[in-house]
């Protein structure tokens, strides 16, 4: 799919990992609505236009600005008061199972968090638009169809043995029992209808109304133990968002459950090992990055889960004298023992920042592409598998409880100067979110990268992909070779080459926000050439090749 890679504006930008996604968004700020507004309506398309990715029975998380301030919204489910670990080990199984009934463990949250920002956006943002105005593009992608995109064939096709004979599955995503091909138009007449009704009834009615009683009850037949009352039970949550100094400015992003905290540590642990000072596609740079990022990994898988149920340190692991002592166990010379962590996720981000300069950084996920792979009866809803996120480990953080949220890989970021949002940045990726953001972060604001370029520029990953046991360090085929060879002498291990852009890099984003001459709204924005999207001022329309 051709792509609209940048764009600049003074009324508005959007940019996200689909373009169908990107001009929804971009045709709401042109009617006036603020970036609250944009955000819901490109959050709802790019559930329908992009479903290997994310879906109405995901979870979602927000940063919001309005200028002044920045809040928190988590809409992360919670586990069925019916699950515990002995469930599992009475069904002979020692790990969190990931495709099926019993992989749909967790309430999906995101439809909650758009109800809960809409209502800010009325109470506090003078927003204007219905909320029926911002679910019509994506009950009209659903009913009318829209061209299926690259990623959504070829995943769709690649994971399709896992997932064929998932209850709903297939009547839902196959055409005539086939995978259908990139530029085919797809309808979902049941997701249509699920759109239709929570235009008329509100995002409550996904909870608790008939809606949430048919999503309860497909579930069940398909052998989920959540229930009515767990959906019920479901609520959105503000959240003070974490900080971090940073450079001339503040470093933000989401607290635990979410992986933020990671985060903000690499991007720490990077800016005191020196890495403005290096060259920023060089093998010292990434040797810094990935060394920063087995610290920050270690301490979040030893620490990090849902607050309501374990104590997570994040004064203490933020402390600036702490990551200066931590930043010491960098070895500029040589590669520390790889732990083997975590594999990947999928999901989507997406940014919005309106005429005003108010800001959204948003990230949304079922989790695994296609996440547990049931659809919740004749609703349309794929459901997410967040529960993968649990273990069964006695004394674990993450350990499966009910009514407790797991882990979560999601964690959109910003970047302020003098309290005001200065960069909006986020990236989808499992355990590639924290590096890729610190990868277009550091081009963008150490090194001036304009934001097409820092998310466009050549990115390593440290980790697992899907059936490894081991973590190994992929490079785009755009670095040079002496990147490679670099490392290597340093000890990395099972360095290999990826393509020169590899979808497993993840599908980035990044909006700069800038004061011209004029004292006035400069906003440039740049989207993922490794994903189907676009990046688009407001009002911008996509040409006949992009859709």
């Amino acid at each position: 799919m051709a792509a609209t890679l940048k764009a600049y504006s003074r009324n508005g930008v959007v940019t996200a990992p689909n373009a169908l996604a990107s001009e929804v968004g971009a045709a709401i700020l042109a009617r006036g609505g603020n970036a609250i507004e944009a955000a819901i309506a490109v959050a709802a398309a790019i559930a329908v236009v992009y479903p290997h990715m994310n879906s109405l029975g995901g979870d979602a998380f927000w940063l919001i600005a309005n200028g002044k301030d920045v809040r928190g919204l988590a809409g992360a489910g919670q586990a069925g008061a019916a699950y515990s670990p002995d469930h599992y080990a009475s069904a002979g199984l020692n790990a969190m199972p990931v495709r099926g009934g019993l992989a749909a463990v967790t309430v999906a949250g995101a439809v909650g968090s758009w109800g809960e920002a809409y209502r800010l956006s009325r109470e506090s943002w003078a927003g204007r638009l219905s909320w029926a105005e911002l679910l019509e593009p994506a009950r009209r992608f659903a009913e009318q169809g829209f061209p299926v995109s690259r990623s959504h064939a070829s995943i769709l096709q690649e994971r399709l043995d896992a997932l064929r004979e998932l209850p709903g599955f297939s009547r839902t995503f196959l055409i005539d029992g086939e995978v259908p091909a990139g530029g085919t138009t797809w309808r979902q007449p049941d997701l249509a209808e699920t759109l239709g009704e929570l235009q008329r009834d509100g995002a409550e009615c996904f909870y608790r109304g008939s809606l949430g009683e048919r999503l309860a009850a497909g579930l069940r037949d398909a052998g989920s133990l959540l229930r009515p009352d767990d959906l019920a039970g479901c609520r959105p949550e503000w959240v003070e968002p974490l900080r971090l100094d940073y450079a001339r400015g503040t470093l933000l992003n989401l607290p635990p459950p979410t992986q933020g905290i990671a985060s903000l540590m690499l991007l720490g642990l990077m800016e005191r090992a020196g890495i403005a000072e290096m060259d920023p596609e060089g093998d010292a740079y990434v040797h810094h990055a990935i060394e920063a990022t087995k610290l920050a990994f270690a301490l979040r898988d030893r620490y990090v889960g849902d607050p309501a149920f374990v104590e997570v340190p994040v004064g203490e692991l933020l402390n600036p004298e702490y990551l200066d002592r931590l930043c010491t166990g960098i070895d500029p010379g040589r590669a520390q023992p790889t732990p083997v962590v975590p594999g990947p996720g999928d999901t989507v981000w997406f940014g919005v920042v309106d005429a005003q300069g108010r800001a959204v950084s948003m990230i949304q996920s079922i989790y695994y592409e296609f996440g547990c792979g049931v659809v919740a009866g004749n609703t349309g809803v794929v459901w997410n598998n967040r529960g993968c996120g649990f273990v069964l480990t006695p004394g674990h953080p993450n350990l499966l409880a009910p009514g407790k949220r797991p882990f979560h890989t999601l964690n959109p970021a910003m970047y302020l100067e003098r309290g005001v949002p200065r960069l909006v940045y986020g990236t989808m990726g499992g355990d590639g979110q924290p590096q890729t953001q610190a990868a277009i972060l550091t081009r963008a604001l150490d090194f001036g990268y304009a934001p097409e370029a820092a998310v466009a520029a050549p990115r390593w990953l440290f980790g697992r992909t899907w059936g490894e046991s081991v973590a190994g360090v992929r490079l785009e085929h755009r670095f040079d070779p002496a990147v490679k060879a670099g490392l290597e002498r340093r000890g990395h291990r099972d360095v290999s080459w990826a393509p020169r852009y590899a979808d497993i890099m993840g599908h980035a984003g990044l909006i700069r926000i800038d004061r011209g001459r004029d004292g006035g709204l400069e906003l440039w924005a740049g989207a993922d050439p490794r994903s189907d999207g676009a990046a688009l001022a407001a009002g911008a329309a996509l040409d006949t090749a992009e859709k």
